[in-house]
């Protein structure tokens, strides 16, 4: 199985350009901070400024928050970033002559649409200024 990072690639990098707004905010400084290429940064911000989250100059490294971080959810990071905004896929091959085979899409489809829609309801009620405050507490804690 796959597992996806953009969201928590895409937290990293909102929260990194909150925390670090008077220092490097190139996508190499953010890069080696997500430890991942400065394509893949770039690509992710570009989604990110078209998703009315971060706000960018072209030919710059003048990155900033669109929105204040306590106005931006999960979701709305969620939602700019991931492709398929499902969480659970079903496998469509399946043998429609066996029963199971046969129901197991239709039935799954019930429980996945209501399990997308409580966890779209929890990320809505989490904030990016959550997660900073955690970040920020928990480096205050290693410094003590």
């Amino acid at each position: 199985m796959k597992y996806s990072h953009k969201l928590s690639d895409a937290v990293h990098i909102l929260a990194y350009v909150y925390i670090y707004a008077d220092g490097d905010l190139s996508s190499k400084a953010i890069a080696s901070s997500v430890e991942t290429n400065q394509s893949m940064v770039r690509r992710m911000m570009s989604n990110l400024v078209r998703a009315g989250l971060l706000n960018s100059q072209p030919g710059k490294v003048e990155l900033s928050l669109a929105k204040a971080p306590q106005d931006i959810s999960l979701l709305d990071v969620y939602l700019a970033i991931e492709d398929n905004h499902n969480f659970l896929h079903i496998d469509d091959k399946t043998n429609p002559l066996c029963i199971v085979g046969g129901n197991i899409q239709e039935t799954l489809n019930d429980v996945y649409s209501k399990i997308q829609k409580d966890a779209e309801a929890s990320m809505s009620e989490h904030s990016l200024q959550e997660i900073i405050d955690q970040i920020l507490t928990l480096e205050k804690n290693k410094n003590r």
